[in-house]
């Protein structure tokens, strides 16, 4: 592993007092219950948790500390419904938006980005009391496939601007949910922040990160090699979320979220098989994983649909190529720390692991 320079910034101002009435939508999910939690402890006394009607509050429940549930709201909210919006963003200063559209089917990614979103800022805008919205985006609307190895991924690398060859309805979805963000800025001056967090995990989480490999035919494969893995522990993601929302002097600006010390794929994998399980992986350096994804994807072509492109060279190079991930700007920007340190974070997890 290597260490992270720290450049520490100033003391931060937050934008509003502990008094203002907050929103996280998607409360009741992994990162979303963290972000509640994170404002607790920080003081917050009205913290409104939007949460889907089938949604299981067992992590947000266990995310709020004893004694605190009074200063939380939880609220069944439909996003695509404008009149559960309005509801829930009534005198509300900070919405923190962690809701997204998952899975393979483009049409779904975009209603659940792109409309849930579109239908949130309408309703905080007729609200009136926003100081700033904070939209959770991701590393999935990066492109480094015009990167070289080994080259830093931070908040200039630039978007994907070929989402046909990427093949990837998720990050369709965020990078269109991130223009429609930037969209009513322009035209409302609507205040926001963007956060892209890397690879968030922690207890909750079960898969081995796909930037360590994949066990897609049946054995894992295990594809990242010498590179670093772009990790965020999930307490650590909260707080940069939670920072993103209340600093001053941030406005309009994006901030990727990664921990220092990232491991390996490599030590990673080496350290899982340790403390978790033992099983058997095959290495494939990354030139012919490369060359594999570029046979699937001039297959797929040429099967005229019949073999979707789901590996390609530009998924290849985002989740394998091995690059550097910087988090200086949340340091000095934000004044955001890393508490957990990876060693522990990493720990913590493999015992989730082992026993969850």
């Amino acid at each position: 592993m290597i260490s992270t320079h720290e450049v520490p910034g100033p003391d931060p101002v937050w934008i509003v007092d502990r008094s203002a009435a907050v929103l996280v939508t998607g409360a009741a999910g992994f990162v979303g219950s963290r972000v509640v939690g994170e404002l607790l402890r920080l003081g917050f006394e009205h913290v409104r948790c939007g949460v889907r009607r089938s949604s299981d509050l067992g992590l947000l429940q266990a995310a709020i500390p004893d004694g605190q549930a009074h200063r939380c709201q939880i609220l069944e909210t439909n996003l695509l419904s404008k009149e559960d919006c309005r509801r829930a963003t009534q005198g509300v200063e900070i919405a923190y938006h962690l809701v997204a559209g998952r899975g393979k089917s483009y049409p779904a990614c975009f209603q659940g980005s792109v409309v849930t979103t579109r239908n949130l800022l309408d309703a905080l805008l007729e609200n009136g009391r926003l100081k700033r919205f904070v939209n959770v985006s991701s590393f999935a609307v990066y492109s480094n496939f015009g990167l070289p190895r080994g080259a830093a991924w931070d908040e200039c690398c630039p978007l994907e601007g070929n989402l046909e060859e990427r093949h990837d309805a998720y990050a369709y979805g965020k990078l269109r949910q991130d223009e429609l963000v930037l969209d009513y800025h322009r035209r409302f001056r609507m205040p926001f922040t963007i956060v892209r967090p890397g690879i968030v995990f922690g207890p909750g989480k079960k898969a081995i990160p796909g930037f360590v490999g994949i066990d897609t035919f049946g054995f894992f494969m295990h594809l990242g090699g010498g590179g670093r893995v772009p990790l965020t522990y999930v307490d650590n993601c909260a707080e940069a979320i939670v920072l993103g929302g209340l600093v001053e002097g941030v406005e309009g600006e994006v901030f990727n979220v990664v921990d220092d010390e990232l491991p390996t794929s490599r030590a990673f994998l080496r350290l899982y098989k340790r403390h978790v399980r033992r099983f058997w992986s095959v290495p494939l350096p990354y030139p012919a994983t490369y060359a594999l994804c570029s046979l699937w994807e001039w297959y797929a072509r040429r099967s005229m649909g019949q073999l979707p492109p789901v590996f390609n060279r530009r998924m290849c190079a985002f989740a394998w190529k091995g690059n550097r991930y910087p988090n200086l700007k949340l340091k000095q920007r934000l004044g955001w720390q890393c508490r957990v340190p990876m060693q522990d974070a990493m720990q913590r997890y493999f015992e989730y692991q082992k026993n969850g």
